[in-house]
């Protein structure tokens, strides 16, 4: 098994950046979803929200984020240096706050204009629990960024495959991996074996990490990412062949056990 794909989502909700190679934090790769869009009560906007979205490029520099859009002038964002502590939520009924510092007026004004509604950018200073102890059956730790629930998703190749066979036998057109917002796309095995992996140690390289649970799927994966069109596939027919417990299940949460650097072609091991 190999690492055969590494992406980053530097604004939540944002396009994916693609990658050779990566640094691994405590919460997550470096410069994943440190940034968040959140309305006027302080609560994250994504693409569950707005398919807009898909057509915001955000790229990390030293010490800020650069946004580009189609129709819309680049915005170089410094990090915020310092002032009140705005509390975000990354989900409306999220139970926990987290501090996160304001982008600025000019970075509201780019994406309030780029959304067409009211918005402001903020950034994570310092990645924080945002999911309450108890609320996972394999926890996260204290530090996570904007992430849903997790620091990384892994998802494989064999599974997409057979999640598309699934999809030409009901008389669809296939997915691509990007409808599943990946961080690490892993090679080389059979479809679903990452089921077995739940809370087991993998490495990846020379890096740890820990399988802590699979993803339930949302209507983000029926947006399709390069032009923000949402149909109903594929999450009709994960409900019809990966339902479990009322959740439709495809990839793999997990968290670094380890930091360092991973690379596209590193060799996966599960643990035992």
């Amino acid at each position: 098994m190999r690492l055969s794909a590494i992406h980053t989502y530097p604004v939540k909700g944002c396009r994916r950046l693609d990658h050779d190679l990566a640094g691994v934090e405590p919460w997550g790769l470096a410069g994943d979803r440190r940034w968040m869009v959140v309305d006027a009560a302080g609560v994250g906007v994504t693409q569950r929200e707005t398919t807009r979205l898909v057509a915001l490029r955000a790229t990390p520099r030293d010490g800020g984020l650069l946004l580009r859009a189609q129709g819309h002038d680049d915005l170089d964002v410094p990090e915020p240096a310092g002032g009140e502590p705005l509390a975000v939520r990354t989900f409306r009924n999220r139970k926990l706050p987290v501090p996160a510092l304001a982008a600025g007026a000019a970075a509201d004004a780019w994406i309030s204009g780029f959304l067409g509604r009211a918005a402001r950018l903020v950034w994570l200073a310092g990645p924080t629990r945002h999911i309450p102890s108890g609320d996972r059956e394999h926890d996260t730790g204290d530090r996570v960024s904007f992430a849903d629930a997790y620091p990384l998703l892994l998802a494989t190749a064999a599974s997409l495959d057979a999640l598309n066979s699934w999809l030409a036998e009901a008389g669809e057109e296939p997915v691509p991996m990007a409808r599943f917002r990946p961080n690490l796309v892993v090679e080389g095995t059979a479809a679903w074996a990452e089921d077995d992996w739940v809370g087991r140690p993998l490495r990846v390289g020379g890096l740890r990490f820990r399988a802590a649970g699979p993803c339930e799927r949302c209507v983000v994966t029926t947006t399709d990412q390069e032009t923000g069109v949402r149909g109903k596939e594929p999450l009709r027919t994960l409900g019809r062949h990966r339902n479990v417990r009322q959740k439709l299940l495809f990839g793999l949460h997990l968290v670094p056990a380890a930091t360092g650097t991973i690379a596209v072609g590193d060799e996966l091991s599960v643990q035992d």
